[in-house]
């Protein structure tokens, strides 16, 4: 076997199952996959090798950006670290949430609530990062007009994917009213009646409003779309017929139950697995693994959650293969990029991920985008000493 490069003694995980051999990657595309290991070329000392992880939705830019309430730091600085933590972590594709919504400013910390500034920026600064970033777009479906935003954004070149995200309170997520009023009295500084009087009428108005019929007519077809947190079976019918593909962290049994009736892709929480639970009590991961209902899984808020699950489900007997569907192959159908990226066969671009399965979680010792070398540690011991 000769290619540009070589990484041998690994145990390769395809579509089709686990190849103990090498990869050959030429011209930062997969050649070869061979039943064998060479004395030439990375040794890989037994790793698992996988394709790289695609995340489909991480909050994580967030606490790069405001590593304290009211305390920022540059984009340019966050996005650095980010890039950096998720190539670790065996991430080679990574999809930032940010809003696009009526309530955006231009304050240095807003970077979450303008994703139409957070593309543009990303886009800028793509060149400078070692991993894949794109943006994952919360659009907000109760504001209007909308016409301008959705003409920029269909313009805009850093977008993973959109997806729906209803803001009117009481619905969805967070149904509890009384908890919503005293929120919302503590942050106004008003009685608990004024709040829920105000809350009323908010509701009221935001009620009449629907912007995702004028959102699908202008977005579908331009990026894969997709519904957050549908909470019944009318939700995910609603987003259905509105071009939803994916319906991502549904908050029941019933409305996954739905999406996947409709063929739609369900997307679960991986801290929400790691855990054995949501921390918002939502729908368990583990509940939807169980009725066969979960597509893929995202990182949320928890980059290492991701390469977990694929530990902790290969310990408990599922098919390396169906894990890299979940993690990698999958998210990759959503987003079309399937016939590059997704899974470890010959012709597609070589992002990859070698780790050694540890006690509940992935020792990262290498991570490659386009073939190079992205992450490696000589050494995972005396990292993770290091680390302490």
């Amino acid at each position: 076997m000769s290619a540009r490069s070589l990484l041998t003694n690994a145990r390769v995980v395809t579509p089709h199952g686990v190849v103990d051999g090498s990869v050959a990657i030429d011209d930062s595309r997969i050649a070869e996959i061979a039943p064998r290991s060479y004395r030439d070329g990375t040794d890989l000392r037994g790793a698992l090798l996988m394709p790289g992880v695609i995340d489909v939705h991480t909050d994580y830019l967030e606490k790069e950006i405001s590593p304290r309430p009211g305390a920022e730091v540059p984009l340019e600085m966050a996005l650095h670290v980010m890039d950096l933590r998720a190539l670790s972590c065996g991430l080679t594709t990574v999809l930032s949430a940010a809003r696009v919504s009526p309530e955006r400013s231009g304050a240095a910390g807003s970077w979450h609530g303008d994703g139409l500034r957070l593309a543009r920026e990303m886009h800028r600064l793509a060149p400078q990062m070692r991993a894949r970033h794109l943006v994952h777009v919360r659009w907000d479906t109760r504001y209007e007009p909308v016409s301008a935003d959705l003409a920029e954004l269909a313009a805009l070149d850093g977008i993973g994917n959109v997806v729906f995200n209803d803001s009117l309170p009481g619905v969805r997520q967070f149904r509890d009213m009384d908890a919503l009023v005293r929120k919302l009295a503590l942050q106004s500084d008003l009685s608990f009646d004024a709040a829920r009087d105000r809350m009323a009428e908010k509701i009221s108005s935001l009620g009449a409003i629907d912007n995702r019929a004028e959102a699908a007519e202008v977005l579908r077809g331009r990026f894969p779309l997709g519904s957050h947190d549908d909470t019944t079976v009318e939700h995910v019918v609603e987003a259905h017929a509105f071009g939803a593909t994916l319906c991502e962290m549904p908050v029941t049994i019933e409305a996954a139950r739905k999406a996947k009736e409709l063929g739609m892709l369900v997307c679960m929480g991986a801290p929400n697995y790691v855990r054995g639970g949501s921390d918002c009590g939502n729908l368990s991961a583990d509940q939807a693994f169980a009725e066969g209902l979960v597509d893929m899984l995202c990182s949320d808020y928890h980059f290492p959650s991701l390469l977990a699950c694929a530990v902790l489900m290969i310990d408990n007997g599922t098919p390396p293969a169906a894990v890299i569907a979940l993690l990698s192959l999958n998210p990759a159908r959503h987003l079309g990029i399937d016939a590059e990226l997704g899974s470890i066969e010959p012709g597609k671009r070589a992002d990859l991920t070698a780790f050694h399965p540890r006690d509940g979680y992935a020792d990262v010792i290498q991570t490659w985008v386009d073939g190079e070398s992205r992450f490696t540690v000589s050494d995972s011991a005396g990292v993770a000493a290091l680390a302490h």
